[in-house]
């Protein structure tokens, strides 16, 4: 169990539901592997609950975004991915529902989970990648398109709340670009103005949701769900 920090078991006690769940002979169609709580969402009185499906998915992403890890149907992911995934989750989960002010239109969310959608299906090698892992966990196009709304409402406060990272400046974006420090340097910047961009927002965001979840951490309270009949 992990109480008031990110305990360091977390990895393996996620591995060893996995491998129990998996020699089970009930037939599942999902089961809760981590309960969490912290003040912002409504302490221990209102937990929330990520599902085995969901993880493994939201591992698999992290390790497609990888560039270091190759991915192989015997291994789509490694702990590091598993722990990522996790801590992203429950940041993004806190960060989607407080308060924006002032609050966001129906439009501005819009926009707003269309650009999440291609920055994700950028960040995991395009979107049969995305369809692909989706597929292998069994998840639904409506559950991807809930992952993707809680990324777009977590972006959406850290860039009006904590710091604008949603809309660089063409300064920025050629600035960076002539660094030599992104994945289209060697392109004119005239033909990857956009991917550059969804790049780079990307590559904020998820600093700043890590960011988030570190300062976050001594406030949650966690704890890993087992199977039933794991030992």
């Amino acid at each position: 169990m992990c109480r008031r920090v990110f305990c360091s078991t977390v990895s393996a006690s996620l591995g060893a539901f996995f491998a129990a769940a998996a020699r089970a002979d009930a037939i599942v169609v999902d089961r809760v592997v981590v309960r969490f709580s912290a003040p912002e969402i409504g302490g221990a009185a209102s937990p929330r609950f990520v599902f085995e499906r969901e993880l493994a998915f939201e591992a698999r992403l992290e390790a497609l975004a990888d560039s270091s890890f190759g991915v192989t149907e015997q291994g789509p992911y490694r702990d590091i991915h598993l722990r990522g995934a996790l801590e992203r989750h429950i940041a993004e989960t806190i960060l989607e529902s407080l308060q924006v002010i002032p609050t966001p239109s129906a439009a501005d969310i819009e926009r707003r989970v269309l650009a999440t959608r291609a920055s994700l299906a950028q960040r995991v090698g395009g979107a049969v990648a995305l369809s692909d892992a989706a597929r292998a966990e069994g998840i639904s196009p409506r559950e991807v398109l809930r992952l993707v709304q809680r990324q777009a409402r977590a972006s959406l406060y850290l860039d009006r709340m904590v710091a604008p990272m949603l809309a660089p400046s063409d300064a920025e974006l050629i600035s960076l670009h002539q660094s030599g420090r992104t994945p289209y340097s060697k392109q004119p910047y005239e033909q990857i103005e956009e991917p550059l961009r969804h790049w780079y927002v990307a590559r904020r965001l998820r600093e700043a949701v890590i960011t988030y979840f570190e300062g976050a951490r001594s406030r949650v309270v966690m704890s890993v769900v087992p199977a039933v009949g794991a030992s």
